[in-house]
């Protein structure tokens, strides 16, 4: 009862606009999405303040909190600058024209709105002729003669974009919760040219401009202008700027499927040969000496017995007692991890991309860990869709990331609204989980602003690292898979490197395995006691110097 008398939820007002919705008949709702979403909590308690506007609210969902409310003056000067631009109309016509549309903004939110229809399209005209008056200044920036639409918010917009309260504001223009459709911009912009067509030309170039200022990534040159009329909000906008769609990545990942299974083949084949190799290589080096007990071990590795146990293929060797305890650590040393064992048929390399990723398989070595193991980092001249490695040249190829003190909130705005809205994999989050995995420390920062990969415009290297490291990883698990194979071929090489393997074979299998040194230590006391009780029946010293002297 007391959350209800405190509530100033009124229901007889809820009542009349529920019939009255339901009275009605209108299709729009079915042919438009909900697009405008809260942000996941999950993501929300990482890292509130970018994802709450601090200055200036844009739509319903902040628009009566009161430390926002100083901008409510800025908002009606443009509106009644915008009134001046209506061609003989007013801005009540407008109002009008937009209440016309209010089920369609409705079906936008995925919150209820708690206010009449009336109060919706007042809110939505006012706050967009705040925003366009705001996005004009980068359609200025363009080239355009847009001297109907110039800025008049000297206190707040610079063309330079040095001011606090200007990237305040644009910080909070990308942010999640702060959207209104296009399509209100539209509308507030055909007012004032002669046609649509003309509305959207202007808007267009509002929303490139404003993309280029914010946007962290090169973006494509040739943008279509589609792309108003299909777009959701101007956060959908940039994020489609940015992220590829998979689609677009469908022939290569073809190729990358026709290149796994010929070089599965090729390395199931010589799977076979890598312990026979290995023991051909210790007995080069061993056939070198033939002095004292060496002799005596060589006729033994030379006998028929042991040349038809080291003939037998390896999964049957590994099952023969004596061997069982030996089979992982050798098969771990001599195998590459991710690859099929010998006899193991089920297992290939194409079973890793396609099955759902795993917390653990998000984890990569970091730049400084690849850089001293040989990888090269390359820049590339595109979009987050040009990463890749190539494991023959061992080159990690990355785009461009330029990195200011609105980017954090740009990317984490990008990956909630990826989240909330999409419904197939996660393109950009699973990217940022990669920057995340390889940049560890500020040395990590230095190598790749020295390839020219990351473009530092923040204080110092640490401030990108932390950057990066402090983004929060996916709401839910997702398959990239031309990322994830950039992953599993990162650590297929780095993992298949002898320096590697050998330093986690003594730490799995040697420091950290008392049975393996046990039986270390057990064989070592049977040939010294071996070696005593034939020293005891022969004389070591004659046969010492009978094989000097051979």
């Amino acid at each position: 009862m007391s959350s209800k008398s405190n509530s100033n939820f009124d229901e007889h007002r809820w009542v009349i606009q529920i019939c009255r919705t339901l009275e009605e008949e209108f299709d729009d709702d079915g042919e438009v999405p909900v697009c405008i979403f809260n942000v996941p909590k999950s993501l929300m308690a990482s890292d509130p303040d970018s994802y709450t506007p601090q200055e200036v609210s844009i739509g319903p969902y902040h628009n009566w909190r009161p430390e926002l409310y100083e901008m409510e003056r800025y908002k009606l000067a443009a509106a009644k600058r915008t009134q001046k631009q209506l061609r003989g109309l007013k801005f009540q016509d407008v109002v009008e024209q937009l209440i016309k549309l209010e089920h369609r903004t409705r079906a936008c939110y995925h919150k209820y709105l708690d206010f009449n229809g009336e109060t919706l399209a007042w809110m939505m005209a006012i706050d967009a002729s705040f925003l366009l008056e705001f996005l004009s200044v980068y359609a200025v920036k363009e080239g355009k003669s847009l001297s109907r639409l110039s800025s008049r918010m000297s206190h707040l917009v610079d063309y330079a974009g040095r001011k606090s309260a200007h990237n305040a504001i644009l910080r909070d223009m990308v942010m999640l919760e702060n959207q209104i459709p296009l399509f209100v911009l539209r509308k507030m912009l055909e007012f004032q040219f002669s046609s649509l067509e003309a509305a959207d030309d202007v808007l267009f170039s509002m929303l490139k401009g404003f993309c280029k200022e914010l946007s962290p990534f090169k973006m494509v040159e040739d943008l279509p202008k589609l792309l108003v009329s299909e777009c959701a909000h101007l956060l959908d906008f940039l994020y489609d700027m940015v992220t590829p769609k998979l689609e677009e990545l469908s022939e290569v990942k073809e190729v990358v499927d026709q290149d796994e299974d010929t070089n599965g083949k090729e390395s199931s084949s010589g799977e076979s040969n890598y312990v026979k190799q290995f023991l051909l290589d210790v007995w080069k080096l061993l056939s070198k000496l033939n002095k004292g007990p060496i002799r005596l071990v060589k006729k033994v590795l030379l006998s028929r017995p042991v040349k038809v146990i080291f003939k037998l293929p390896w999964t049957i060797l590994s099952n023969l007692p004596g061997f069982i305890m030996l089979r992982q650590p050798v098969e771990y040393f001599f195998f590459n991890e991710g690859e099929a064992k010998p006899g193991d048929k089920n297992s290939s390399s194409n079973d890793i991309i396609s099955r759902p990723p795993l917390v653990e398989e998000i984890s990569i070595p970091s730049v400084s860990e690849l850089s001293n193991s040989g990888v090269h980092f390359v820049l590339t001249n595109g979009s987050i869709s040009t990463t890749s490695f190539d494991a023959k040249t061992v080159t990690f190829y990355l785009p461009a990331v330029s990195l200011d003190l609105n980017t954090e909130a740009v990317l984490r705005n990008l990956v909630a609204y990826e989240a909330a809205n999409a419904s197939g994999p996660l393109v950009f989050t699973r990217y940022t989980e990669l920057m995340n995995g390889i940049i560890d420390t500020e040395d990590d920062v230095k190598l790749l602003r020295e390839k020219g990969i990351i473009l530092n415009r923040l204080k110092s290297d640490e401030d990108v690292a932390n950057l990066w490291n402090g983004m929060t990883k996916s709401i839910r698990l997702t398959k990239v898979s031309y990322l994830d194979k950039v992953i599993e071929d990162v650590n297929k090489y780095y993992n298949g490197r002898w320096q590697m393997k050998f330093g986690k074979f003594m730490k799995l299998y040697v420091f950290g395995s008392w049975k393996l040194l046990t039986l270390l230590a057990a064989v070592m006391l049977l040939l010294l006691m071996g070696l005593q009780a034939f020293c005891s029946v022969y004389s070591c010293s004659r046969l010492f110097h009978i094989d000097t002297t051979q």
